[in-house]
């Protein structure tokens, strides 16, 4: 693949000097390492290596990052530098900015109580700053779904940190490794981030701007309770049935009541019905203007690790709806049964690329969920 089909600078490997490893996944590392450039200068950057052991499908698969990460231009939106292309002895390189403060789970779990160790170079975090990291996620997600990109995998382990507490998503594709107890693996298929994932998603494997919502709703809650894992005391089993029983996270002890609003828009059990990224985007945006004097975490902050205490059985609106997820987990993909329970959902997306509207099949598996 040539320079002429990507709108990305390629780099030389000469150019490059690696520093450390600072990331590795099944297919390919990240190293933090130095750019010179031409004028004599040098930047600091992240490179991601595939490795060479990594099958053809993981260079296609890698080669596809490269088209897609390129065309992105976001304030928070990790941006793609430049390319290495492949070589006879050595495999394709991708060249990003480097976020020094590394991801925003291990910023936010610094700044709790329990783990408190201040981030050198930035500065604790207060109520203010968790609504400017929600808003900054926010506008990225908004910037990814005007171009039809649904990311799968929105996370707090996901998003960077850089200076001035600069928020930016990005995706490496190394978090399975650093963070295996957030994935499971349904079904003997690949692991996913069940933690994050919408009940389309846990039943059928369906990824759309919706479940990217529902996602970012269990972001603001990772946010807000400062890096907590998501059902934090249930086994991966037991989060199954509790998303499929309509059984929501409790938004975190003293968080802004417009974010918990927020939150359950985004819980919504039908994907027709949740908020989209440019409402939840306004809606934190007057939040931000509208801010007053700024305030610690910590006073009157409860660090309750009560396992019952993270979540909540939700009604929707207090109506019942069909169809609505099922009492216990039915799917092939959570049985690990290859018959065709999952013909029902058909992907059916609109002009948007949101779920249009289906009628309602009622069948002998949904069931309203009990008072």
């Amino acid at each position: 693949m040539g320079d002429d089909v990507l709108p990305v600078p390629v780099l030389s490997r000469d150019t490059l000097i690696f520093v450390q490893e600072i990331g590795e996944g099944c297919f390919g590392k990240v190293f933090k390492g130095v750019l010179k450039k031409e004028n004599g200068t040098s930047d600091v950057v992240a490179i991601k290596v595939l490795k060479e052991t990594a099958s053809r499908q993981a260079e296609d698969d890698f080669m596809r990052e490269v088209e897609i990460v390129s065309a992105f231009r976001h304030e928070n939106i990790l941006s793609l530098l430049g390319i290495v292309l492949k070589e006879s002895t050595s495999r394709p390189w991708m060249v990003f900015e480097f976020m020094p403060h590394g991801d925003l789970a291990e910023v936010l779990r610094s700044n709790s109580r329990q783990f408190w160790k201040p981030v050198p170079g930035l500065k604790s975090l207060t109520k203010n700053s968790l609504l400017k990291i929600a808003l900054q996620i926010a506008g990225g997600m908004k910037y990814l779904a005007a171009q039809r990109f649904v990311h799968n995998d929105l996370a707090c382990r996901n998003c960077l940190v850089g200076s001035e507490l600069t928020v930016k998503i990005a995706d490496f594709g190394m978090s399975r490794d650093v963070y295996t107890c957030d994935y499971y693996r349904i079904g003997g298929s690949k692991p996913v981030p069940l933690r994050w994932m919408s009940p389309e998603s846990v039943m059928y494997r369906r990824f759309t701007l919706e479940s990217d919502i529902w996602s970012y709703g269990v972001v603001l809650w990772e946010i807000y309770s400062l890096g907590k894992q998501p059902y934090y005391g249930l086994n991966n089993e037991e989060v199954v049935k509790m998303i499929l029983q309509g059984i929501i996270l409790l938004p975190p002890e003293n968080c802004p009541p417009f974010i918990c609003d927020i939150m359950k828009e985004c819980w919504k059990t039908e994907p027709k019905d949740r908020i989209i990224f440019n409402d939840v985007y306004d809606r934190l945006k007057k939040s931000w203007k509208e801010r007053e004097g700024d305030e610690p975490l910590f006073p009157g902050t409860n660090n309750n690790n009560n396992n019952e205490s993270n979540v909540i059985t939700t009604r929707d609106s207090g109506k019942i709806s069909c169809p609505r997820p099922p009492l216990f987990p039915v799917s092939p993909l959570i049985n690990n049964n290859n018959n065709n329970n999952n013909n029902e959902c058909n992907d059916i997306l609109d002009a948007d690329n949101y779920l249009a509207p289906q009628a309602t099949q009622i069948n002998e598996y949904i069931h309203p969920l009990p008072d």
